[in-house]
C-alpha cells in the first residue's frame, strides 16, 4: 500500500451507484443468494460506519457495516467487504476493516460478525464460532462464521438466531 495514497473516508450517498458496480465485479450475481443478503435485507447499513477508500478521487475499495442482533447481544455485520480487482493485496481491504472496526467500538458495538476466511479474518481478532451457536437466515458454511467480541461475556451471549436491527 506504501504505493498508493489512499484514503479512508466515510461514504457518501453519491457514493451508492459507484458501490454497487464495484460489487458486481467483485462478487458477481451469486452475491444475492448468500445468506448474509437475507441479514442485509432486514436492515440498512449504518451510515457512520460505511467507508470507501479512494486513490485520488477512484473508489477502490468499500466496506459497510449493518446493525444486528444475535439473540439478545445486539452487534454489526461487516460486509460486503470489496476491494477493486486490480487494487487487491494492497492493504486496502485491512485499511477499511481497521477503520470499520475502530469507528464500530467508539459508537459503542461490542460484537462485529462476518461469514469469510478465519485466515484472513483472524488477524484482526476474528474468531470461528462454535458449530449451531449463532443461525443464519440461510444456508452458510458453518466453518466461515466469525465473530470478533470485545469479551468472552459478550462471546458467551452471542448465541442463536441473526436478525437484522
Amino acid at each position: 500500500m506504501s504505493d498508493l495514497k489512499l484514503h479512508i473516508q466515510t461514504e457518501t450517498p453519491g457514493d451508492a451507484e459507484t458501490i454497487e458496480r464495484l460489487h458486481e465485479r467483485a462478487f458477481g450475481p451469486g452475491r444475492f443468494a448468500r445468506a448474509a443478503e437475507r441479514v442485509r435485507e432486514q436492515a440498512q447499513s449504518d451510515p457512520r460506519l460505511n467507508f470507501v477508500a479512494r486513490v485520488a478521487t477512484l473508489i477502490v475499495g468499500s466496506v459497510r457495516m449493518t446493525p444486528i442482533h444475535i439473540g439478545p447481544v445486539k452487534a454489526l455485520m461487516l460486509g460486503p467487504l470489496a476491494v477493486e480487482p486490480a487494487f487487491r493485496s494492497r492493504g486496502i481491504g485491512r485499511a477499511l476493516m481497521e477503520r470499520a472496526l475502530s469507528e464500530a467500538s467508539a459508537a459503542g458495538y461490542a460484537a462485529v460478525l462476518l461469514v469469510g476466511d478465519e485466515s484472513y479474518y483472524g488477524r484482526l481478532g476474528f474468531k470461528r464460532v462454535p458449530h449451531g451457536s449463532i443461525v443464519m437466515p440461510g444456508p452458510v458454511d458453518p466453518m466461515r462464521v466469525l465473530l470478533r467480541a470485545d469479551d468472552e461475556a459478550v462471546r458467551a451471549a452471542a448465541k442463536g438466531f441473526v436478525r437484522g436491527g
